[in-house]
């Protein structure tokens, strides 16, 4: 028995290892195909490209291990299968459950790994490259002039030119220089014929040295408040400009606010927990308000009392109103009490609405981090969902082909992704409670988990169906005498 344990283990971790690497290798392609053209042309240091990488490495490995699980059990058992192997050890006595156990500590131990991974690992991961990535989009791209295009990414300059020998690059013809740094009114516009251009201090300085051109400006007068146009001509002209803004720039990763996907899964849960207590606190003053206004006044008929000095015709008498918070009878004319109560009124209401709404937000804030924390659980326990369902699903599937393996894998992690994405939608608009819509894909799997494996523990080719005994069974109590013969 230990011999077979000990087979079954070292079928795994081969496939496992094999199919996880094809398939990182295949998303850190996409990736690549997806943002390479957001990097290029920035001046980014390869480090930061390689880094930008690593840490995209997490959400990768979340996708490919339950994958990878999957395609692993699935080759293994087919191999089983398709070598007589489990024909033998069924002969031999050994049962199907006694084969499959050392899968399911397998999966228990991804399990386990997956939930630290996902609940520490990978947010920290989401949350440098996120930081990262804003460095990158703000990074400005380099220095690269057109043929005929104004060229805008100098601060204070725009430049057009209209020649670019292709021999001599550095060359420039017919240049028109804008200089804005002294403002738009007093805008310098520079023409030359020609022109060189040279990067100084590796890049941090441009200069451009014109020939045979003029410079066309206007300068604030003093002594009349007017301007006055100025015109040079020059046979030499040379111009530096700064070009730091080029450099890419690392800022504090401390700065950037967290998002609930780059929230550790202590830090969702404190949060959730947080903002139901303030729901809850809520509910409790919109019920204490509710009772005082139940309560608040009282409208008690007395006689009617002259009043010295009626605001209308109609305020001959006067109304007595009782405060239960203070117990005395306060005279006050029908008029006054109406204003008195429809105030007190909109003010209620107002504070009815705003209450209504910080619970609503909070609410719908704390359903969308537990959507988040569920989903870190519900990933890492599909591991062991994928490798229950994957080993009866080899021994039918057998290893006849990679490709028949790969369509099986690919349909159940499709199928289980489609449930995963929508749970995940339905929970965010309010429309699932979170943990059903991050646990029902795992609930559906667990399912036909244990309906595939009934069917190998009861061996179908032999017995039909998992209901096939109940069936039989139903069928000899119904007709007792054909079930005899």
């Amino acid at each position: 028995m230990r011999h077979v344990h000990r087979m079954t283990l070292r079928m795994l971790p081969g496939p496992f290892a094999g199919w996880l690497g094809v398939l990182m290798f295949l998303l850190v392609m996409q990736f690549l195909i997806m943002y390479l053209k957001d990097m290029v042309g920035k001046g980014l240091p390869v480090g930061v490209i390689l880094e930008l990488v690593v840490y995209n490495l997490a959400y990768m490995l979340v996708l490919a291990v339950p994958m990878a699980a999957l395609i692993a059990v699935l080759t293994a058992f087919g191999r089983l299968a398709e070598s007589g192997a489990y024909a033998v050890l069924k002969s031999a006595g050994i049962a199907y459950q006694q084969i499959v156990w050392p899968v399911v500590v397998v999966g228990a131990m991804l399990v386990a790994a997956m939930v630290h991974f996902n609940g520490a690992v990978l947010p920290e991961a989401n949350y440098r490259a996120r930081a990262l990535w804003s460095d990158i989009r703000s990074a400005r791209p380099g220095f690269a002039l057109k043929p005929g295009v104004f060229y805008g990414g100098l601060d204070g300059y725009r430049i057009l030119v209209r020649e670019l020998p292709v021999d001599d690059p550095s060359s420039l013809v017919d240049v028109l220089i804008y200089d804005y740094t002294d403002g738009n009114r007093f805008r310098s516009d520079i023409k030359a014929r020609r022109g060189t251009l040279r990067v100084l201090a590796n890049g941090r300085y441009l200069e451009i040295e014109l020939e045979d051109g003029e410079i066309h400006r206007r300068r604030p007068q003093t002594e009349t408040g007017s301007d006055r146009y100025e015109r040079y001509t020059f046979a030499r002209h040379r111009l530096v400009i700064a070009a730091d803004e080029f450099d890419f720039r690392r800022s504090d990763p401390s700065d950037l606010r967290r998002t609930d996907r780059t929230m550790s899964a202590g830090l969702l849960g404190h949060l959730a927990d947080s903002l139901d207590a303030a729901v809850r606190s809520e509910r409790a003053s919109i019920d204490t308000l509710v009772a005082t206004i139940a309560s608040r006044r009282t409208l008690v008929s007395r006689p009617s009392v002259p009043d010295p000095s009626p605001s209308s015709p109609d305020d001959r008498g006067a109304i007595e109103l009782v405060d239960p918070e203070a117990p005395r009878v306060v005279p006050a004319s029908s008029s006054r009490i109406r204003e008195a109560a429809l105030e007190d009124a909109r003010l209620m209401r107002t504070r009815l609405e705003n209450a209504r709404r910080t619970m609503d937000v909070s609410g719908s804030q704390a359903d969308r981090y537990r959507v988040e924390l569920y989903k870190k659980y519900s990933l890492a326990v599909a591991c062991l969902v994928f490798l229950l369902i994957g080993a009866p699903l080899g021994l039918r599937v057998r290893r006849g082909s990679i490709a028949a393996t790969a369509v099986v894998a690919l349909g159940v992690v499709m199928l289980y992704w489609v449930g995963l994405v929508i749970g995940e939608k339905q929970a965010d608009r309010g429309y699932l409670a979170p943990w059903l819509g991050m646990w029902s894909p795992n609930i559906v799997g667990a399912f036909i988990a244990v309906w595939l494996n009934t069917s190998a523990v009861l061996d179908r080719k032999t017995t039909g169906s998992p209901g096939a005994p109940f069936a039989r069974a139903l069928a000899r109590r119904r007709n007792p005498v054909s079930a005899h013969g």
